[in-house]
């Protein structure tokens, strides 16, 4: 029996694993992760099948193997697997440097974030006055979010399933961190908190609000990255960039005895980043190459 397959399946873990890491820090996409090691296609064509009702066809008539086959299911469940193992051994790492390091951790988490939307925004070609309008109203959106949302959300298990249906979404594409919009939506530090305490009400809440957020909004996002790819990334760059003052490092008391270390993490969290980025780049030039 050959062992390739399950070398892939390894592999195909520990990228799913990467991701799981990204998408605890708000500021790091698990999309991003994904292009960086070349799954990102994948994902997608995978996720959009399982949102196809002719692939469920399959599964309700018995057909197993043919369901396995079209939603990539071997390669899903090694990057599953991989992710949730990541999630769930990082979680309380999160929890921890939060309490007791805020403002360090959230520089980190400024820094990774806005220059995430730079390295967006680099990657829009062909500038035209409406991609600055579109760039506006994700702005506009961010900051309104922001002003208006309370400084706590309740903890009910509807707004915790909601919060996972919409984090999901955030969660798959590049440059924007699933983290990130729970931190807006008030709920990171809770969830994760739920993650490292095995909280199973919640998790439960927050799996199926995820399940049911990819099943309703992945056709979406493949076709409006398909059909309008620049202005909905945009609108996200706008919104990411509304949105930083939500995470900035020195809104707390004691924060004024912390502005140098602060500044440290934020280039900390900044190079993080650029690295990141540049093995993409690499990691693209070089499979281009190969071909």
């Amino acid at each position: 029996m050959s062992i390739k397959p399950f070398f892939e399946d390894i592999v195909n873990g520990l990228k799913g694993f990467a991701m799981g890491a990204a998408n605890v820090i708000p500021g790091v996409s698990g999309g991003t992760i994904a292009l960086i090691t070349g799954i990102f296609g994948r994902i997608i064509n995978a996720l959009n099948s399982l949102a196809s009702v002719s692939t469920w066809k399959l599964l309700f008539k018995g057909q197993f193997r043919e369901f396995a086959a079209r939603i990539d299911g071997r390669f899903l469940l090694a990057v599953g697997i991989g992710m949730v193992l990541s999630v769930f051994s990082l979680a309380k790492l999160m929890t921890v440097v939060l309490d007791k390091y805020p403002v360090p951790t959230w520089a980190f988490f400024f820094g990774m974030i806005a220059a995430s939307a730079i390295f967006m925004l680099a990657e829009i070609k062909g500038w035209k006055f409406s991609y600055v309008i579109w760039m506006i109203i994700g702005a506009a959106i961010g900051v309104v979010l922001f002003t208006v949302s309370p400084a706590t959300t309740t903890n009910d298990l509807w707004f915790i399933f909601v919060c996972g249906a919409i984090a999901i979404c955030t969660m798959i594409l590049p440059g924007v961190s699933g983290s990130f919009i729970l931190l807006l939506l008030g709920k990171y530090e809770y969830i994760m908190e739920a993650i490292s305490t095995l909280n199973w009400p919640v998790l439960a809440a927050f799996g199926l609000g995820c399940v049911i957020g990819l099943a309703s909004f992945s056709k979406c996002l493949h076709w409006l990255l398909e059909k309008w790819q620049q202005q909905t990334m945009l609108v996200l760059i706008g919104f990411v960039l509304g949105s930083l003052i939500k995470v900035w490092p020195w809104s707390g008391e004691a924060a004024g005895t912390m502005i140098v270390p602060g500044v440290i993490w934020i280039a900390i969290g900044v190079a993080a980043v650029v690295i990141m980025e540049l093995a993409g780049k690499w990691t693209s030039a070089k499979t281009a190459n190969n071909k």
